[in-house]
């Protein structure tokens, strides 16, 4: 049975700005892409009350943010501006916030949005004899010296692992690139929209951290993802169909000891899964795609075992056979993903997921898609270390 707050509360708006902004700030890209969210819900600037920022400024280092915030940009007279994300973890954590004002009668329309300009930063770097964004050093990080030097460094840990106690194989996770990369064949948004990989393409990519290869690492992207939450009640007769918040769930591994090699095998996933699937009250056959949070590849690899698509140890032969990519058994990252798509964190993979549930996605739409699960993770609280937050959400075309 559904918890009594499943289906409660809907999205029922969403913008998105994706591919290259020179010259844009993160606060009139963040303002633009709620103004289309507002305008996709068919509301109006002065129906929107409340506002949640969501920043990933707590994982990997602390880049620089804009002063301002994008509701006073916009001019929306709202009654809260929150500030939320952690590392990659921002829809979920965002939804969460939004949920606690809107139930105590503080707002009826909120608008939550997220925006990056990574890839115009690393220009401007490169332009200066650098590569790279500039980030602020954590107090006590001690890896560099060690050699991780990049996420891609301590998310490299995680695919050696699997590599060395199951016997993964680097072609196994070329195909998690392979697969997503045909799904963002069939959107226009994608970075990687006509560029097509065979996984001959994936084998011949330089190494970049062993056993990560170039084509295993997500992109930097410039954009932004807004969407506006409200109530059911309120959700149902505005312009798009509403998008029910079913279940939601939160881990955390930081209360256990982070040198046990357990963690370079499991990700922070068993109680945010649990918790949102009984929330939803559905099991993992109600799942009609999964949108994860693909940084690098081997996540996915993880995800798909720690959610119960198959046995930990056999995400390799399971992904091998084409079970994530279309016309496989459970589509995963249909948008192509941090991958093949665009990096805006777990945004990505919101975006896809709304855009999924209302059947707007076209050539890549999955059939009679009802339920589907999205994640974010990051906000590792000892670097180098693993990401340690996790977040499940599940979003459905029918309230509970």
């Amino acid at each position: 049975m559904a918890h009594p707050n499943s289906g409660k509360y809907a999205i029922v708006g969403l913008g998105v700005i994706a591919g290259p902004q020179p010259g844009r700030s993160e606060r009139v890209l963040a303002a633009e892409a709620a103004r289309l969210a507002i305008e996709d819900a068919g509301l109006k600037r002065s129906d929107i009350d409340g506002a949640v920022d969501m920043r990933g400024t707590g994982g990997g280092g602390n880049k620089p943010d804009y002063t301002d915030a994008f509701p006073r940009v916009l001019g929306i007279n709202n009654n809260f501006y929150f500030v939320t994300g952690r590392g990659g973890a921002l829809a979920g954590l965002g939804l969460t916030q939004a949920i606690g004002f809107l139930e105590q009668g503080i707002a009826n329309y909120v608008v939550l949005a997220g925006s990056r300009i990574d890839y115009s930063r690393s220009l401007e770097s490169k332009k200066k004899g650098h590569r790279g964004m500039a980030v602020v050093e954590k107090e006590g990080y001690w890896g560099k010296a060690s050699g991780d030097l990049r996420a891609v460094s301590h998310h490299s840990w995680m695919a050696a692992r699997h590599m060395a106690v199951y016997g993964t194989t680097s072609r196994q996770i070329g195909m998690i690139n392979v697969q997503q990369r045909a799904w963002a064949q069939m959107n226009p948004e994608a970075r990687m929209y006509g560029r097509p990989m065979t996984i001959e393409d994936h084998q011949a990519s330089p190494i970049v951290v062993d056993p990560y290869r170039l084509l295993d690492i997500c992109q930097i992207s410039d954009g932004a993802i807004a969407f506006i939450l409200t109530t059911k009640e309120r959700a149902k007769d505005l312009r798009k169909p509403p998008v029910y918040v079913l279940g939601q769930g939160y881990s955390e591994v930081s209360s256990t000891l982070w040198f046990d090699n357990k963690h370079f095998e499991y990700m922070a996933i068993q109680r945010a899964r649990d918790h949102a699937f009984k929330m939803a009250g559905i099991t993992l056959k109600d799942i009609d795609c999964a949108q994860f949070y693909d940084c690098f590849a081997g996540e996915v690899l993880f995800q798909l075992e720690d959610y119960g698509w198959c046995a930990k140890g056999e995400g390799g032969p399971f992904i091998e056979s084409g079970a994530i990519g279309p016309g496989g058994s459970i589509p995963v990252n249909t948008s192509g993903g941090l991958l093949s798509c665009y990096h805006q964190g777990d945004l990505t993979g919101m975006a896809e997921a709304i855009r999924q549930v209302r059947g707007e996605c076209g050539p890549r739409q999955v059939k009679d898609c009802d339920i589907v699960l999205q994640t974010g993770h990051g906000g590792e609280l000892l670097s180098p270390g693993m990401c340690s937050i996790h977040t499940t959400t599940i979003l459905g075309r029918t309230p509970n």
